[in-house]
Formats: C-alpha cells, sequence, structure tokens
C-alpha cells in the first residue's frame, strides 16, 4: 500500500517530496510546498530550473516520478482530481487559440469543453476588456488581445484555482495594470493564484510568498521581505544635499564606515550601500543635519537582486 502524507487543512495545494526524472535528468527534485487559500504565490526560477514542470503537475498534465501533489484535498492523477479541475483555470504561457473562430466563439468552444453554461461569456469577454471585439475573428486580435483573450478562457467557470505562466506577455502597461486589478478582485473573494514570470518587478509587490527554484529544488521560500531580510543585502540610501555640505556629511558618517558615491548631475545625490543593522544609526546621523540634508530615501533591494543571490 502506497504511503500517502497527512495534509494541513488549510492547504489548497501541497505538494510532498516530489521528483520528476527524465531519464539521468532530475528536473524536479524533491519539492515540498503548501499554498494557501487566497495566496497570490509566486514561482520563479531560471530556464531550466524545473518551474514548468512543477507547474505541469500540479496541474495534472504530466505524472511525478515519485511523491504526491493535491490539489483542493484531491491527489492529482487520482479519481477525485477530475472534479477538481472544473474549478481550476489555466492560462499557457503559450495559448493556442483558433484564427477562424470569434472571441466569443472561442470562449463558447472553451465553456462547452469546461462544462460551463455559455451564458457566462460575455461577461468574461467584458472583464478583460474584450466585449468590442466579441464578434471579431481572433486572426485580426493583436497580441495583447490574444493573451486576454486566453486569460478570459481561464477565468470561465469562476475557478477556485487559477494557474497563470507568464501572464503579462504581449500586455501594454494599461493592460497590465487592469490584468493586476482583476487578480485583486479574485483575491478577495479567496481565489487562490500560481504565477510564473520573468518580468521580477511585476511580481515583487504583488505576490504573497513565492518560491525561488534552481536545479530541480526550491532554493527559497517566503514573502519578498523575508527573502531579503534571508540574503542581508544591504539597503540603498540616498540623500539629496548642496555641494557645500558633501564633505561635512561624509564626515559625520565616517564613523559607520559607509561607502559614499556622489553623482556628478543636479540635484546633488549621495548614495551609499547600508547595512540592515545600521539603517537606524544613518539615519539619526541624518536627521541631526536637518539644516544640510534636503531629502533623504531607502531602497530595499528589489527581487530581481534576491533573486540572483539565491539562484546563483
Amino acid at each position: 500500500m502506497t504511503k500517502t502524507t497527512p495534509v494541513a487543512a488549510e492547504a489548497v495545494i501541497h505538494i510532498s517530496g516530489v521528483h520528476k526524472h527524465y531519464g539521468a535528468v532530475h528536473a524536479v527534485n524533491g519539492v515540498d510546498l503548501s499554498i494557501e487559500p487566497g495566496e497570490v504565490f509566486g514561482l520563479i526560477g531560471h530556464n531550466g530550473a524545473g518551474k514548468s514542470t512543477l507547474f505541469k503537475m500540479m496541474l495534472g498534465l504530466i505524472p511525478a516520478t515519485r511523491g504526491e501533489i493535491r490539489v483542493g484535498g484531491a491527489l492529482v492523477q487520482g479519481p477525485q482530481f477530475r472534479d477538481v479541475r472544473r474549478h481550476m483555470g489555466y492560462l499557457p504561457e503559450n495559448v493556442v487559440l483558433s484564427d477562424n473562430l470569434t472571441g466569443l466563439g472561442t470562449l463558447h468552444f472553451f465553456a462547452k469543453r469546461k462544462g460551463v453554461p455559455t451564458q457566462q461569456c460575455g461577461a468574461v469577454l467584458e472583464r478583460v476588456g474584450l466585449s468590442h471585439a466579441a464578434d471579431r475573428a481572433v486572426q485580426g486580435y493583436s497580441k495583447g488581445m490574444r493573451q486576454r483573450l486566453g486569460f478570459a478562457q481561464a477565468l470561465l467557470g469562476q475557478p477556485k484555482v487559477l494557474f497563470l505562466d507568464e501572464p503579462t506577455t504581449g500586455l501594454d502597461p494599461q493592460a497590465i495594470r487592469s490584468f493586476y486589478a482583476t487578480l485583486k478582485e479574485l483575491r478577495s473573494q479567496g481565489v487562490t493564484m500560481i504565477l510564473t514570470s520573468h518580468i521580477l518587478a511585476e511580481l515583487q509587490e504583488r505576490v504573497d510568498r513565492l518560491a525561488i527554484m534552481a536545479a530541480g529544488r526550491i532554493q527559497a521560500l517566503g514573502s519578498v521581505q523575508a527573502l531579503r531580510e534571508q540574503v542581508n543585502m544591504p539597503l540603498s540610501v540616498q540623500v539629496q544635499c548642496p555641494a557645500h555640505a558633501v564633505a561635512e556629511i561624509q564626515t559625520a558618517l565616517s564613523g559607520l564606515n559607509l561607502s559614499v558615491q556622489t553623482n556628478s548631475v543636479t540635484p546633488l545625490i549621495l548614495t551609499m550601500p547600508c547595512p540592515r543593522d545600521q539603517k537606524m544609526a544613518v539615519l539619526r546621523t541624518l536627521a541631526g543635519m536637518a539644516d544640510l540634508v534636503q531629502d533623504i530615501q531607502v531602497f530595499e533591494p528589489s527581487l530581481e537582486d534576491v533573486f540572483f543571490d539565491f539562484a546563483a
């Protein structure tokens, strides 16, 4: 009898000891992960890191070599998973659409495949901003419109879990903003979302947690802020001041052993990497020079900085 792993009641997705091997290639190599209801979860990694393979295993598109994946309590590849799939939406990186169908016809096609009433299709098209092109052939759609149509089919049936693979590919800035506004609405309704993206700046402020994958394993897991603190990368402090104040400010900060750089344009900005445990000391020093300091800004390391530290 196969031994199963107890599942945390709150986990919508539970992955335990999962491996996927293609001969000698270990695409996924021992992953454990739980994703909670209503969570916006990011999955990132270099090409070949294993994230796409893990994504497909969660969807039931390919079987795991070893280990266990449950979605909505049902074992993926098990007899109950078919019912769970009806409450899942999936936007693949390269969604395949028929050029000969209209936008509305495309949604009718997907709705019938999902067993969803076609009456939903008009409202879903409106939600992604394509109601004006409902009767236009997909052949005449731009890349961004095709991507929004792909998102629309993922929303059919009011899914409880959404898998979104590179979802903003081809979208213009306004469409990206609308896309994430929709995700915010869905999150408030308790929908769980798993996103992959190479555009890390987009994910930085929008995911609750994320996993960084490399060589088939999860190298780091947590909120963006928790991962920043884990790698202990310095903050960046920028000070705007008049030219005559530079020497005095540098002298005041010299006891903190900071490397201060000065730009050569106006306004004059002093930039210094600052260890987290020295942040308050730096700010206290600068606050005592209010007559010389015109502005202070403190910047956290970007998600891209954190990613390259873990995935190197």
